[in-house]
């Protein structure tokens, strides 16, 4: 497992979710994703559709679902996972929106992930 670095103004919703510069995420299947502990619940927002699925005690967003990767990919927040300060930074992306004083920190993908 690695980490994606989402950098700033990947887009408003992400930044506001997290309350900082970027976030952390890797893209997997649904099918390998298995919640352990606690439930979520969830809200959708517009545009491209995506589903939000948070911890309803403390609001942490545990994954998403965007509608425009497929039925199948659900994106999570890897800082939430259990040995998550071990992986490393995979790729970033959305890179041309990073802070000018934040530093490179893995390849960088101008916007969209690769495929």
């Amino acid at each position: 497992m690695f980490h994606v670095l989402t950098p700033d103004s990947h887009c408003g919703a992400c930044k506001s979710v997290s309350g900082g510069e970027s976030t952390f995420n890797s893209i997997i299947p649904k099918s390998n994703f298995n919640l352990t502990k606690g439930t979520t619940k969830t809200y959708t927002y517009t545009g491209n559709p995506v589903h939000c699925y948070y911890c309803p005690n403390c609001t942490s967003h545990v994954y998403h679902h965007q509608t425009v990767l497929g039925a199948d990919k659900i994106v999570i927040r890897t800082v939430m996972l259990e040995g998550s300060a071990d992986f490393p930074v995979g790729f970033e992306i959305y890179g041309k929106d990073r802070l000018k004083w934040q530093p490179e920190l893995a390849q960088t993908v101008p916007a969209a992930p690769p495929a």
